[in-house]
């Protein structure tokens, strides 16, 4: 459960920030101005959404993970935590 809950603040995180940078950027990087508030305000929502999602890929997809896609079993290779085999090729 714990990896979950990490997974699922990683993922929120990362969309908060990326989403708030990309506004700043947008906008001329000005922290001082209005827009910057209005900025990280609007970046919340997709951050809101990501914890939506991380919770909805715990019951239907990955149940170790906040990922929709199940995880692949393969049997070359090292498992990596996407479920991808380290070992292709």
């Amino acid at each position: 459960m714990r990896k979950v809950i990490v997974d699922i603040l990683e993922r929120t995180l990362a969309a908060y920030l990326t989403t708030f940078l990309g506004l700043l950027i947008a906008d001329g990087f000005d922290l001082t101005d209005v827009s910057a508030l209005k900025a990280a305000a609007i970046a919340a929502l997709p951050a809101a959404l990501s914890v939506i999602k991380g919770a909805i890929g715990t019951r239907f997809g990955n149940k170790e993970s906040a990922a929709w896609l199940p995880e692949k079993k393969s049997g070359k290779g090292k498992k990596t935590a996407g479920g991808a085999s380290a070992g292709r090729g």
